[in-house]
């Protein structure tokens, strides 16, 4: 998110197209207001538009406006988005649901900074700087032949990537408390605290729907708290039960920090509060399974094992032992000396 930030410092003073990438809730609109209230626009309008909520027809008129009679139920002359945004900033949400059509109009606004309104042939120039959005990879869809191509690259100008929430679980107390302070102030409410446990379930939790399900999760506590305390039981039952993100299927999606972390909050999560073996049941188990895994990948070579893991052979011995996993003592390599030891 500093990364975020630096790049939203530096590419607002400038005129650039900004082309903002990420899931749904992770703060695109925040930021695209952030790059317009940064830049010399700041007293121009900024004026927003979901690309993906209107058909066809009506984007076409909402972007670019349209004349008296240009069709049924054009009774007056009226003003496009792009025209309303003149000399301040135009966000184009979900812009990947632009219609072949569209995508080509928008590509000459870009370009060549005018347009003309539907039924009219009079030109229109503006001064508007657009601030793109999508939650796919545009890369991707232009692969697919969904996109153009040039106006992908037209976009993306400066790129601005907002990583999803699961990826940054340390910034989730900051979170809580910025809005807290909010929904206080709204409800007039006094939820200053949050208890030990939900603090690990709310930091635990995947957040598949990003910054946007944290606050939408914190307004109802706020609201449902008996006291002063957001405490496990008025959390949702998707973050008391830890649902787990069908994304992590892909081997590479996490880093091992990530995971290891994870498995640490999940662990304190299920763990009693008042339970002193926390290395037993956290640690411990990490191992065994680690062991356990590299056995069965080595045939249950002890000598072969050992040496994967990097430890020693009679250290090896010992955790089979502790574990439970010494099932298998006679598959040694056969006719080493080790494994005649070993008998």
């Amino acid at each position: 998110m500093r990364a975020v930030y630096q790049r939203t410092r530096q590419v607002a003073p400038s005129k650039a197209t900004v082309l903002l990438m990420g899931e749904t809730g992770t703060g695109k609109e925040m930021i695209a207001r952030a790059v317009h209230e940064c830049s010399p626009r700041q007293n121009g309008p900024f004026i927003g538009v979901n690309c993906g909520a209107l058909s066809e027809n009506l984007l076409e008129s909402e972007l670019f406006g349209h004349v008296r009679g240009a069709f049924t139920g054009a009774i007056e002359n009226r003003t496009g988005r792009f025209q309303a945004a003149h000399t301040g900033t135009l966000f184009l949400d979900e812009v990947d649901a632009m219609s072949p059509m569209l995508q080509v109009k928008l590509l000459r606004v870009l370009q060549q900074r005018e347009f003309e309104r539907v039924g009219d042939t009079q030109t229109i120039r503006v001064d508007t700087r657009v601030v793109a959005a999508s939650n796919r990879k545009l890369r991707k869809e232009v692969a697919r032949g969904n996109f153009r191509k040039d106006l992908y690259y037209r976009l993306n100008v400066v790129p601005i990537t907002l990583p999803p929430l699961r990826e940054r679980h340390e910034d989730i107390p900051d979170l809580i408390a910025h809005f807290l302070q909010i929904y206080n102030e709204e409800n007039d409410r006094v939820v200053v605290h949050v208890s030990p446990q939900a603090m690990l379930a709310l930091t635990a939790y995947e957040w598949p729907g990003n910054v946007r399900e944290l606050q939408n999760y914190v307004e109802r506590a706020v609201v449902l708290a008996p006291g002063d305390e957001l405490t496990f039981d008025i959390l949702p039952r998707a973050v008391r039960q830890g649902k787990r993100d069908s994304s992590l299927d892909d081997a590479g999606h996490d880093s091992l920090d990530h995971l290891a972390r994870r498995l640490v909050e999940r662990g304190l999560i299920e763990a009693d509060e008042t339970a002193t073996n926390l290395h037993e049941l956290i640690v411990n188990q990490v191992e065994r399974e680690l062991i356990a895994q590299v056995m069965a990948t080595c045939e249950n070579v002890r000598i072969r094992a050992a040496k994967r893991l990097g430890i020693n052979r009679n250290t090896l011995h010992k955790k089979l032992r502790d574990y439970e996993l010494d099932g298998n003592r006679d598959n040694e390599a056969p006719g080493t000396a080790e494994s005649q030891a070993d008998h």
